[in-house]
């Protein structure tokens, strides 16, 4: 890693330090993932498709797209984009994630470029994008604003942003919080700051002033009868998701 200015949080990377051994467990820690991970890859790839022009009913349409996903952990959303035949780049802070993610592709047959580093020292050597991935990251860093403009400079021009996080609000509170932590325990205690959430509003505000353009965003909806997510136009009271452009000629 560089000496790059960063807006690491040691006490954020130190939890996930913690579970990484547990990324592809399916009921352990990291369960709330892979259960949300096909409603984000929904918004994810469809989002990619029509920004970029591409069938997502052909064999390998992301081929010739450079993605990022920043904040990586063990690689949930780098091997679906890596199958869909783009050239993926998956970068986390945590580095005990980094050698879990690389068996793990390996495990798959995939060519995935993983690193220990940050957006910031990604950003000061000069790598670009066509996508960037910055999926439940924003909400455990130290500087959002910093940490968001370097997202945006490891962008091309015209390229796409997606971020998720979490709404802060009583309801959230008591489901990202109470719930997924104390009562149903999907996630260890202390996993999340609810005064570290971003409200969308909040978030467009941020995009927007690391040289974005906020051009959509989605509710994350659980429901537990079915006991699975959904899109919602409507409601992004706990968790949702948005999509920015970096203008083509940029600021």
């Amino acid at each position: 890693m560089t000496n790059a200015q960063t807006t690491i949080d040691p006490a954020e990377v130190a939890k996930f330090e913690a579970m990484a051994a547990e990324w592809w467990d399916l009921d352990g820690k990291f369960k709330p993932l892979h259960m949300l991970n096909p409603c984000r890859l929904d918004y994810i790839t469809r989002q990619i498709a029509a920004e970029f022009d591409r069938d997502l009913d052909t064999a390998a349409p992301f081929a010739g797209l450079r993605i990022l996903d920043i904040g990586c952990g063990g690689g949930l959303l780098c091997e679906p984009m890596a199958r869909l035949g783009a050239e993926i780049v998956g970068a986390d802070a945590a580095e005990r994630n980094i050698p879990v993610a690389r068996v793990h592709a390996e495990q798959s047959g995939l060519d995935i470029d993983y690193r220990h580093t940050t957006a910031e020292a990604m950003a000061e050597a000069g790598e670009q994008f066509d996508v960037v991935l910055n999926m439940e990251v924003v909400e455990h860093v130290a500087d959002p604003l910093l940490y968001i403009t370097a997202c945006q400079q490891l962008l091309k021009p015209g390229g796409l942003h997606i971020c998720s996080t979490l709404n802060r609000n009583p309801k959230s509170y008591i489901f990202a919080i109470i719930g997924a932590e104390h009562v149903m325990r999907w996630l260890p205690k202390g996993t999340h700051e609810w005064n570290k959430f971003i409200t969308p509003d909040e978030l467009f505000d941020l995009l927007s002033q690391a040289g974005l353009e906020p051009v959509d965003r989605k509710g994350f909806v659980f429901n537990p009868l079915g006991w699975s997510w959904k899109l919602s136009d409507r409601d992004l009271s706990v968790n949702y998701v948005t999509a920015s452009l970096k203008p083509t000629l940029a600021r």
